[in-house]
């Protein structure tokens, strides 16, 4: 039996406590280690750009973690009442080097009385706010920014990675809580543990937003590489030209609405033939089909953000690019025409029906659902005075 499994419940936590406290000596200890191979400049010749990358390289820790514990073992020299605590298990690591940021010789004995009541995060907000940044730390985390992708799964998934100095951090985590706010939620996804799964539907409506707004018609399109018959085929695939994998309704609901161009290919992978670029609405249809519209058209969304022209008769199978054959659905609703297997039709009068994946009419309640289109007749006899493109 482990010797801990001895111990009654008190004798338990004593050692615990034991156990921090004989934790935080250590770790004082090395704190004044590292103070000692800062002066001698020991990192020097290895290969590290400075004190802390050769901290971060030795010990796998992060270079943010090096330079606040860089940082603490230097001020502790000077911080007699913070040292004490620090090396008695008063106060934790974390509670220190956050101390040791603003702390003075005046100030550290009423510190280490607050800092023990309250949490690391409120030490650490107070050390924020208290401490003087010099210039060449913004610069520095400006010169740090970075943002990387790359495929996983055999190129079925992108993961992504970044980093940002805080004020544009906080435009970039603004938008997309914001824009996450607006958008439904998918269908077993109710539960707030789906919060990062909304996060991510938002980047990418934000993304799509850009992309369709971009006047370069090259630079802004992505292409779409299928087998012949795959398309039409659930059992096949298509790819992202420079990305991963797709399913071909997936496939088909990016060359729906977007500026997406595709690439049918034999068996060896040579072009046969290349999708015409003028499936896509021009700005002026999308003007036209916003007006009729006005909202996504599935029963009581009522969203007009984030919207996307969505072809009845898919193009692919010789559905004309025109207002008869266009709906204005949003993005979820988009991805549950394709994806989740919905299904819609529209008739001449303009009315939308919508099926469920089993086949089955979806009737919304009575008082729910679009109204009529609105102006459709203005808008048939705009289409038929010329093209839209020039109105």
């Amino acid at each position: 039996m482990p010797q801990h499994e001895e111990r009654s419940d008190e004798e338990l936590i004593e050692a615990v406590d034991a156990s921090h406290r004989e934790a935080s000596r250590i770790q004082r200890e090395l704190l004044g280690l590292i103070a000692e191979v800062d002066r001698r400049a020991l990192w020097r010749g290895s290969g590290a750009r400075d004190m802390a990358h050769w901290l971060a390289m030795r010990q796998g820790i992060s270079q943010w973690k090096a330079r606040r514990w860089i940082g603490a073992a230097h001020a502790l020299e000077s911080l007699t009442d913070l040292e004490h605590a620090f090396s008695s298990g008063e106060l934790g690591i974390d509670k220190v080097v956050e101390l040791a940021r603003f702390a003075t010789f005046e100030s550290e004995a009423g510190l280490i009385t607050w800092a023990k009541y309250v949490s690391c995060a409120a030490v650490r907000r107070k050390a924020d706010l208290e401490s003087r940044r010099a210039i060449d730390d913004v610069r520095q985390a400006e010169r740090a920014r970075f943002l990387n992708w790359w495929h996983v799964d055999e190129g079925d998934r992108l993961g992504l990675e970044g980093e940002l100095p805080a004020a544009q951090g906080a435009v970039v985590v603004r938008a997309l809580q914001r824009v996450a706010d607006t958008l439904p939620v998918m269908p077993g996804e109710e539960d707030l543990s789906y919060g990062e799964a909304r996060r991510a539907d938002a980047l990418v409506a934000v993304c799509s937003s850009r992309i369709a707004e971009d006047a370069d018609p090259d630079r802004a399109t992505v292409v779409v590489h299928a087998r012949l018959g795959d398309l039409v085929d659930t059992n096949g695939s298509a790819e992202i030209e420079g990305g991963g994998r797709l399913h071909p309704e997936t496939a088909r609901r990016l060359l729906c609405d977007g500026r997406m161009q595709s690439v049918l290919e034999d068996e060896h992978g040579e072009p046969v033939r290349l999708g015409r670029l003028s499936r896509e609405p021009s700005p002026a249809m999308m003007r036209q089909l916003r007006y009729r519209d006005v909202e996504c058209r599935f029963p009581g969304c009522g969203s007009r953000r984030f919207t996307q022209a969505h072809h009845v008769v898919w193009w692919g199978d010789g559905g004309p690019t025109d207002l008869d054959n266009l709906v204005l659905v949003c993005f979820f609703h988009h991805r549950l025409v394709h994806e989740n297997g919905w299904r819609m039709e529209r008739d001449r009068e303009g009315r939308v029906r919508w099926f469920r994946p089993d086949g089955s009419r979806h009737v919304p309640p009575m008082s729910v659902g679009p109204g009529p289109p609105r102006s459709g007749t203005r808008v048939r006899a705009l289409t038929r005075a010329g093209p839209l493109e020039h109105a």
